[in-house]
């Protein structure tokens, strides 16, 4: 259900982005003299506005984002060749032009990770250290693997010494395809062959290896979600108790007692297991029965274990830039894995691309985590905005590249680009992108269309109902 905090959030994370889109337009094209006529925040009916100049500044109906429009810019405009018309200008002006509005998202998407950085910088110690398994789950895809807690990754895929962040990140981006796997156990290297398992989660089939990272001293075993009408919820048990032992056995406050804690339940027999919690400062015994779900026996919550060792710091800007170019850079290149899957076939375009329907759930549920998520969502998608729009597809800008790049090769040999030729690629270009944007359309809806019991019971998350 859509609600208006979602529907506000993503009209303003959509709007932001398309504005400043057009507003990198807008000031080379002011820069180098062509004259503007409108500067449109929205689209459609004029509302309200100013002229100043030759441009007439407004606020239209209908708010998703906006338009510049320049002289003498469309192919079917007249153009009379005053010098302040776009297509009067050099070649180099109009490329210089047509990137100015991708280049401001790129931009964007810089400055905002950079910028939170630089106010606070928060991350799990173990993130962006050495790949490390201390835990692996029993009959995962890892164990099958034959990797072991305490084998250290030396290399996954084409990535030599990976954090866990690159091991998270190919992992998930990687379900049901093998990766060649590089791991030191002692003194002696092993190569392994890991085929992550699929799982559906939000929607989306992503990879799961059943292996998990060494925590520090300070982590900590708690409650995840509970289902309330569960034999946990029915106890008692609460998201962020600290799990302390079950049935009377102390449990590791890392991965490894996750596992431990999740073998007792599910080998319990269907005899009641009683789990010691600490809740603030009391200490408390929760029994509960468990009941077979899905051919296991389970009480119905996800337990989680918490790194205690994070870094809470602020970065000086050369630090923050990095950052922001890492995370960026980062970005790019699992969409360069995702979409290179997708054309070899190892991924559905399906499981792959997202429209206006997905960004405005990504917007609800930013929206529901405060701030920092609504810029971080804004930042990925400003990245996203500005690299499509680079794509050599008539209509967008990276086809006004393209078709420049044409003239100037074509006049080396006296060829002109003529304006019959220029249409033609437009009308292609329009049609590719209709039917790109009907199919992501057509996708969204398949996925929140309701889909059998069956198919939702095997969305659940491999490791939710305990």
């Amino acid at each position: 259900m859509y609600t208006i905090q979602m529907i506000v959030t993503f009209v303003v994370v959509l709007g932001a982005m398309i504005v400043i889109h057009e507003f990198g337009h807008f000031m080379v094209a002011k820069l180098f003299g062509v004259r503007v006529e409108v500067f449109s925040i929205g689209f459609g009916k004029r509302l309200w506005g100013h002229h100043k100049g030759d441009t007439d500044y407004r606020i239209s109906l209908i708010p998703l984002g906006g338009y510049v429009k320049m002289a003498g810019e469309n192919l079917d405009e007249q153009v009379t060749g005053a010098p302040d018309e776009f297509m009067s200008k050099p070649k180099w002006q109009r490329l210089c032009i047509a990137f100015a509005g991708p280049a401001m998202n790129i931009l964007t998407a810089l400055a905002i990770p950079a910028g939170m950085a630089m106010i606070t910088y928060e991350m799990p110690a173990y993130e962006n250290g050495p790949a490390v398994i201390g835990a692996v789950d029993p009959g995962s895809a890892a164990e099958q693997a034959g990797m072991q807690p305490g084998d250290l990754i030396v290399k996954i895929g084409n990535q030599e010494n990976p954090t866990w962040t690159d091991v998270k990140d190919l992992v998930v981006l990687s379900p049901g395809h093998s990766i060649k796997v590089a791991v030191k156990r002692g003194q002696e290297t092993r190569q392994v062959d890991l085929q992550p398992s699929s799982v559906n989660f939000d929607e989306e089939k992503v990879g799961n290896a059943g292996i998990y990272p060494v925590l520090g001293p300070n982590s900590k075993l708690v409650v995840g979600t509970v289902q309330a009408d569960k034999p946990a919820g029915e106890a008692g048990l609460k998201p962020y108790d600290q799990i302390l032992a079950i049935n009377g056995q102390t449990v590791e406050q890392n991965f490894a007692g996750r596992n431990t804690l999740i073998a007792a339940i599910q080998n319990s027999g269907g005899q009641p297991v009683t789990l010691t919690v600490k809740r603030g400062a009391e200490t408390i015994d929760i029994k509960a029965t468990p009941q077979l779900d899905d051919g296991k026996f389970r009480i119905g919550f996800t337990p989680a274990a918490q790194d205690g060792d994070t870094i809470v710091t602020r970065l000086s800007p050369p630090k923050a830039i990095k950052y922001s170019i890492d995370t960026n850079w980062r970005f790019l290149r699992l969409t360069e894995i995702a979409l290179a899957q997708v054309f070899v076939g190892q991924r559905s375009a399906r499981d792959t691309l997202a429209g206006p329907i997905q960004i405005l759930k990504f917007s609800g549920q930013a929206a529901s985590e405060g701030a920092w998520s609504v810029l971080n969502l804004t930042g990925i998608l400003s990245l996203n905005l500005g690299i499509f729009n680079l794509l050599p597809i008539p209509v967008l800008d990276g086809g006004l590249i393209l078709m420049l790049f044409l003239e100037a090769i074509l006049g080396l040999v006296g060829m002109p680009l003529t304006l019959r030729i220029k249409e033609r690629m437009m009308q292609v270009g329009f049609v590719v992108l209709m039917l790109l944007m009907a199919f992501v359309i057509v996708n969204d809806i398949s996925k929140v269309i309701p889909r059998s019991s069956s198919q939702q019971q095997n969305s659940q998350p491999a490791s939710s109902p305990k």
